[in-house]
């Protein structure tokens, strides 16, 4: 498989989770209270899900976001027939990279992304999650999807959930993960546990298993959930709400990382700051480099070099296919730190079109193959 004789690896392809999955998966001692989805489906592609006895998200949100999605979709609900009939398994999944022209996808969640959008119970009392819980839920996930992706995982490649709640546990579901389950990365909300910013020293050694094990750490957005609101109190309308929410949360986890020493103690590390567009970049690490060498930072931490370099030695970003802003990446970094993916299946999909619309960007040929292919191969280590 390929477009156009150029081979497309997807660094961000979602699965739409059945409702049942942690009912199924998740240990006995947990299932009374293990997520599950809602007794009744609104839409094929916005499933939802639930916890007993949490609040996942805040109850204004939504509210007036089903109308408008709904209407958004309606036209494009023909493309996933196939999906929907099948209830969203593995072989649909091909079936959708085949259509779209990748060969391959690596593998986040859709209702995981909602499932550890709470607080440790250490810091949020009953509100919270209990750590072993939280564990027990991304290792239900990640046994799940290794059984999602055997169809054919060669093509189809997890990335593990892991639950920073408890850092030691998520340390050994990452070994798990990549000894065992054949994941090539793992995933992480960028909102804050416990108050810890991912500079946070209580982080350093689930970094340094992540460089030892030669894997991807991705930063991802989800809902808006109960951690830090990247949304910034936009709960009325999504169009706002998900202009900000999705680049934001990534954007910080970036600023830390390159600005916190992480990469000093940690320089083989990969990072990719996902869904969250690309063309910020320039902006934003310019702002950075200024703030650490011409105001407060230097006094503040010694690095090796600006957060700006940083970035380009040990981040990726994604580019949406639509993002004819990229050019002004490129013309600051360079072409070696973008990274393709699709967003399939969730509402802002280009799917089954998004590989054509990325091949018309303002791009050089050798760019094109970089981001289709290589950049994300070196994020992932394949």
């Amino acid at each position: 498989m390929a477009y156009k004789g150029l081979k497309v690896m997807d660094s961000d392809m979602h699965v739409m989770e059945p409702g049942d999955l942690w009912k199924r998966y998740i240990e006995p001692e947990y299932r009374s209270v293990a997520p599950a989805g809602p007794a009744k489906i609104a839409h094929p592609r916005l499933h939802g899900v639930e916890m007993p006895g949490k609040q996942l998200q805040s109850p204004l949100v939504g509210l007036k976001w089903f109308g408008p999605l709904m209407q958004h979709m309606e036209s494009q609900m023909p493309d996933y027939a196939y999906a929907v009939e099948r209830n969203w398994d593995g072989i649909s999944q091909l079936h959708a990279m085949d259509a779209e022209g990748l060969d391959i996808a690596f593998q986040f969640p859709t209702k995981g992304l909602a499932v550890l959008g709470l607080d440790s119970a250490e810091a949020a009392g009953e509100r919270g999650l209990d750590p072993a819980f939280a564990t027990a839920i991304a290792r239900a996930y990640n046994n799940w999807m290794h059984d999602f992706c055997s169809p054919d995982p060669k093509r189809l490649i997890g990335i593990a959930m892991v639950a920073p709640h408890d850092v030691n546990a998520a340390i050994a579901e990452t070994r798990r993960c990549v000894k065992e389950l054949g994941f090539k990365g793992i995933f992480l909300l960028p909102g804050l546990i416990k108050g810890r910013p991912w500079h946070h020293p209580d982080y350093d050694p689930l970094w340094a298993e992540c460089e030892r094990l030669d894997i991807a750490v991705g930063f991802h957005g989800g809902v808006p959930d109960q951690l830090t609101d990247f949304g910034l109190g936009l709960t009325e309308s999504l169009m706002m709400r998900h202009t900000f929410s999705h680049c934001l949360g990534p954007m910080s986890a970036g600023v830390a990382l390159c600005s916190g020493g992480v990469f000093d103690r940690f320089p083989k590390l990969r990072v990719g700051l996902l869904e969250a567009n690309c063309s910020w970049a320039p902006w934003l690490f310019g702002r950075l480099d200024d703030h650490y060498k011409d105001y407060t930072g230097r006094f503040e931490i010694k690095l090796s070099k600006k957060p700006s370099e940083f970035f380009k030695s040990n981040c990726f970003v994604a580019v949406e296919p639509e993002e004819h802003a990229v050019k002004n990446f490129v013309e600051w970094f360079g072409d070696d730190n973008v990274v393709f993916s699709t967003d399939y299946p969730h509402p802002d999909s280009r799917f089954p079109h998004s590989v054509e619309l990325f091949m018309k960007l303002p791009l050089t040929d050798t760019a094109k193959r970089k981001f289709l292919w290589d950049n994300c191969a070196r994020l992932y280590g394949i």
